[in-house]
């Protein structure tokens, strides 16, 4: 329903198309949706079309289309049934050398939650996390799914360097770091698998709407597959995952 919808202005080429305030995967779902047929629909003024969680920002051309007329032709999209909604979606396997010198940060989220490192371990491995947008890095994904026992504070005093790979909990959110860069999440373990990858022919290991599933490994299988990424002949496990209409999964 259109009036479900708020459309804010993002300066003067900006629409936010908004969908309440919740995080929810059957939101997303709709958010992607919307964002997909617009792509098809290549409207002649749009230049990028951008989702988030429960929103979708469309920047666009005003002497092309109006913010009027943008508007109206989103709350048509959003209302027409989907040609080919999706039954399945990709779940890529992660894999996870936690704690150690790879997850400094758990002896910290241990003592936080009252969870020993094992069940950390066990419990952050057993979802399969939807990724409902990338942002602040190319390929940093942002996560729903995780189990709010491992909920944990950000740091206080954010690193200015987090190692590329590496796999923290910020809040009630879990989430990679394909680069290395600033940070201020608590950190469980690494990966040695590149989620971006500009020199691959495909650059991203998963996008929206897909999910991802960690798995633990020692610290010998971190080195193998750590020289075989650097070979560039490590491909990550893929599988599929059965969806509910309309954005929810099995």
């Amino acid at each position: 329903m259109a009036s479900e919808i708020k459309f804010l202005y993002a300066g003067d080429t900006g629409l936010v198309m908004e969908y309440g305030r919740e995080i929810d995967p059957a939101v997303n779902a709709r958010v992607k949706r919307v964002c997909d047929a617009l792509k098809a629909d290549r409207i002649d003024g749009v230049t990028e079309i951008l989702p988030t969680y429960r929103s979708l920002l469309v920047t666009y051309r005003p002497e092309r289309i109006s913010f009027e007329a943008l508007r109206e032709r989103l709350i048509s999209l959003d209302a027409a049934p989907s040609k080919d909604e999706k039954t399945t979606a990709k779940v890529v396997w992660i894999p996870v050398s936690y704690g150690g010198a790879f997850g400094e940060d758990m002896p910290f989220v241990s003592a936080h939650t009252g969870l020993s490192e094992r069940q950390i371990v066990e419990l952050h491995s057993e979802p399969e996390y939807l990724v409902y947008m990338l942002g602040f890095l190319p390929g940093f994904p942002y996560l729903g799914g995780m189990d709010k026992r491992l909920t944990a504070p950000r740091l206080k005093n954010p690193r200015t360097k987090i190692p590329e790979g590496s796999v923290g909990i910020g809040g009630e959110q879990t989430g990679i770091y394909p680069l290395a860069s600033p940070g201020g999440w608590q950190l469980i373990g690494r990966t040695p698998v590149r989620p971006y990858d500009p020199g691959r022919s495909k650059p991203f290991l998963y996008g929206v709407g897909d999910f991802i599933k960690f798995f633990p490994i020692d610290g010998a299988e971190y080195r193998r597959i750590e020289e075989s990424v650097s070979r560039g002949d490590y491909i990550c496990r893929e599988t599929l995952k059965a969806l509910k209409s309309r954005g929810g999964s099995e």
